[in-house]
C-alpha cells in the first residue's frame, strides 16, 4: 500500500502541469453560449439595469441545443487528459483504466475542440445533458436525488444516489455542470474597482433577441482580455458566455445555442433505463475502493482552485499548510502560491504519453528565485520552482516569475 501511494505520489507531480488545463476547464464551466446572426433593434439599457435583468430572472425549464469550442492553446488534449482520467478511475495512475461512464473522466472531453450538447432542465431537481461524439453518446441526467451516467462507446453505466446528506450537503445536482446564470452571477460576483461592465450592443442568439454584456478586468498583467454574456431580452436568461484572452486569435471558450425553448421538457426526457448488457459502477461502490486514497471526493467535478488540484491526486493546493494556499494580490491578477511539497517534474520521468506534452507546454525560466518552469495555456499559467513551489493564475508567465522574486 505504501509502495502504491508512493507510485500516487510520483504520478501526481506531473499532473501539476496537466491540472492547469483542468483548472481552466473548471472556472470556465460548462455552459452554451452565443450563435449569433444579426444585431436586433433593442431599447438602450444601462450595464446596471442588465445586471439587475439576470439577477430577475427565474428561468426553471429549457430545453437546447447548442455548440462549445474550447481553445486553450494547448497541444492536444483529447487523449492525455482522459487517459489521466480514467488511470485515476482505475486507481493505478497509469492512464490504462477501463472505459467509465464516470463524469469525471468523461467531461474532460470539453477541455478542448469543438462538441455538440443537447440540454434540458425542469427546475433545481431534474437536469440532462448529452454530449454527442459522431454516433457515440454520453449522457449525464440528474432526476430528484438520482444522477445517472452513460457512454455508448463503452455501454457503462455511472450510478450515485444520495442527497445532501450523503454528500456532506451537496446534492447530486450541483455535480452537474453549471447553468449560464449561475456563470454569470460568478463572473458578476468579481465586479468591482478592477472591473469595467459596460453593454456591447446587442444580438440574435437562436433566433431570440439578446444584450451583450462586456465584462473587461481594468489591470494590466491578466490573461483575460474580455467576457461577453449574451442576455435573453425578453426573460434575462444568460445565453451566451464568450472568454476572450490577451493572447488574440480564437476565445478561449465560445459556445453557442443553435436552438432554445424555455417550454417544460417532457418528463419522460429524463427517464434512464440501463441497456441491456451495460457494466454498471455505483457512486457507493467507487467511493469505498478509491475514496481513503483520493481523499473521499472522487468523481467529483471541482469547483475551485484547490478543488481542482486536489481531486488530481495532489492532496489540495496547501500542501503541509492546512489553510490553503497563499494569495498574492487581488481581482483579475491575483496569483496562488503554495508548496506541492515535490520537487518539479523532469519530463523524462514523465509517463509515455505526457512526455510530449510537456515539453510543448513548459518554458523554462529563472530568477531570483531560482529556476523552474512555467505551464502555459491561453488563460491560465503556472510557474513550478525546482524545489516545488507553485504559482498558479491567470496572469502572464512574467507575473509568475516576479511574485516567485518578490517572495525570496
Amino acid at each position: 500500500m505504501a509502495a502504491q501511494r508512493a507510485g500516487q505520489r510520483k504520478t501526481s507531480r506531473y499532473v501539476v502541469p496537466v491540472a492547469v488545463a483542468g483548472i481552466a476547464a473548471a472556472t470556465i464551466g460548462l455552459v452554451p453560449a452565443l450563435a449569433a446572426s444579426g444585431d436586433p433593434d433593442l431599447p438602450e439599457i444601462t450595464a446596471q439595469q442588465l445586471i439587475e435583468k439576470i439577477a430577475a430572472s427565474d428561468t426553471q425549464t429549457l430545453s437546447g441545443t447548442f455548440k462549445i469550442s474550447t481553445d486553450l492553446g494547448l497541444p492536444a488534449l483529447d487523449g492525455l487528459l482522459g487517459g489521466i482520467a480514467g488511470g485515476m478511475a482505475s486507481g493505478d495512475g497509469s492512464g490504462s483504466g477501463e472505459a467509465s461512464a464516470d463524469p469525471s473522466a468523461q467531461l474532460t472531453k470539453l477541455v478542448s475542440g469543438t462538441h455538440t450538447l443537447k440540454v434540458a432542465a425542469d427546475g433545481p431537481e431534474r437536469q440532462k445533458l448529452t454530449l454527442l461524439d459522431g454516433k457515440e453518446q454520453y449522457s449525464l441526467i440528474h432526476d430528484g436525488d438520482e444522477v445517472w451516467a452513460y457512454d455508448s462507446r463503452s455501454n457503462t453505466v455511472f450510478h450515485d444516489k444520495g442527497g445532501a446528506e450523503k454528500d456532506g450537503g451537496r446534492a447530486p445536482g450541483e455535480e452537474l455542470p453549471a447553468s449560464p446564470k449561475e456563470l454569470a452571477d460568478e463572473v458578476l460576483k468579481a465586479a468591482g474597482d478592477t472591473t469595467s461592465i459596460t453593454v456591447g450592443g446587442t444580438a440574435n442568439v437562436a433566433g431570440r433577441d439578446a444584450y451583450r454584456l462586456v465584462v473587461e478586468p481594468k489591470q494590466q498583467g491578466s490573461t483575460v482580455d474580455s467576457i461577453t454574456i449574451a442576455v435573453d431580452a425578453a426573460t434575462g436568461t444568460p445565453l451566451k458566455f464568450t472568454l476572450d484572452s490577451t493572447s488574440g486569435g480564437k476565445p478561449v471558450l465560445d459556445a453557442g445555442f443553435t436552438k432554445v425553448d424555455f417550454g417544460k421538457p417532457a418528463a419522460s426526457e429524463f427517464d434512464f433505463t440501463v441497456p441491456e448488457g451495460a457494466k454498471v459502477t455505483e457512486g457507493d461502490q467507487m467511493e469505498k475502493e478509491f475514496g481513503a486514497d483520493r481523499g473521499g471526493d472522487h468523481g467529483k467535478a471541482p469547483e475551485d482552485l484547490e478543488k481542482a488540484f486536489g481531486d488530481l491526486g495532489l492532496g489540495g493546493l496547501g500542501g503541509a499548510d492546512a489553510n490553503g494556499p497563499e494569495i498574492i494580490g487581488e481581482g483579475w491578477t491575483a496569483i496562488a502560491a503554495f508548496d506541492s511539497g515535490a520537487p518539479a517534474p523532469k519530463t523524462e520521468d514523465a509517463p509515455k504519453e505526457a512526455q510530449g506534452f510537456l515539453d510543448a507546454l513548459g518554458d523554462k525560466v529563472s530568477g531570483k528565485f531560482g529556476s523552474g518552469t512555467v505551464f502555459k495555456t491561453k488563460i491560465v499559467n503556472a510557474l513550478m520552482t525546482d524545489d516545488g513551489k507553485v504559482y498558479v493564475g491567470a496572469v502572464t508567465p512574467q507575473a509568475l516569475v516576479d511574485a516567485a522574486n518578490a517572495a525570496k
